[in-house]
């Protein structure tokens, strides 16, 4: 799904046209951004013109309950709680 500059989600109103919904958004590369070519901006949550920029479904999806309960379980385990 295309998305110009200036999308918006329709609930909360945030930019969609960031780096931080790319695929290529990886915080572990230099400039956070896996694409070589590409002149990532500074700001990578507010909306750009990167024009390689390419949507990731699920990019702000939060860990499910599940998981973060087991997390929670194995530090109450390691510490005694």
């Amino acid at each position: 799904m295309p998305l110009s500059r200036l999308s918006e989600c329709l609930v909360c109103h945030a930019e969609l046209h960031v780096c931080r919904l790319c695929r290529f958004f990886d915080p572990h590369k230099p400039e956070s951004c896996a694409e070589e070519r590409a002149d990532p901006p500074k700001d990578k949550q507010r909306a750009n013109f990167c024009e390689y920029f390419q949507p990731q479904a699920g990019a702000f999806q939060r860990p499910d309950d599940s998981t973060a309960n087991r997390a929670k379980a194995e530090l109450d385990k390691l510490f005694g709680k």
